[in-house]
């Protein structure tokens, strides 16, 4: 029996231990309420300010680095087309005399004439064939 009461003393002992520490964790976090309500009525407007301002300058730095790297790419792609106009100019010009017999030419040379209603019937007409053939074997099986 002296057994049985050190066991119910050391329980009730840890259940007053889990009770006092759950009470504490709950004061913590109504300690940490009010420490966050305080700062948000002194110190927050003055926090949101200061990181709106560090937020503003680190957009200003961004756009004028994809400003610059912007340009250059304009650039690059500006230089680009004008070698590549020059280029072609040159050798149209290169080719004057051969480009204007071409096009004289071109007029002279008449391609055949393709219907195209004749070959979008051919292509419906042989899937109709398949398909009669099939329902022949069809039939032909079934009898």
């Amino acid at each position: 029996m002296l057994k049985q009461t050190a066991q119910d003393f050391n329980a009730a002992r840890y259940a007053d231990a889990a009770l006092a520490a759950s009470r504490q964790v709950w004061l913590a976090g109504l300690g940490a309420a009010i420490v966050t309500r305080d700062w948000a009525r002194n110190d927050a407007g003055h926090m949101f300010r200061t990181l709106v301002r560090e937020g503003a300058s680190v957009e200003a730095h961004a756009k004028r680095v994809i400003g610059k790297e912007l340009d250059r790419s304009i650039g690059v792609a500006t230089r680009a087309v004008t070698k590549a106009r020059a280029r072609a100019l040159s050798t149209v010009s290169a080719f004057g005399g051969l480009v204007d017999a071409a096009a004289g030419a071109l007029p002279k040379f008449r391609a055949p004439a393709v219907k195209s209603s004749s070959a979008s019937k051919a292509k419906p007409a042989k899937a109709r064939v398949v398909r009669k053939a099939r329902r022949g074997k069809r039939s032909g099986r079934a009898s």
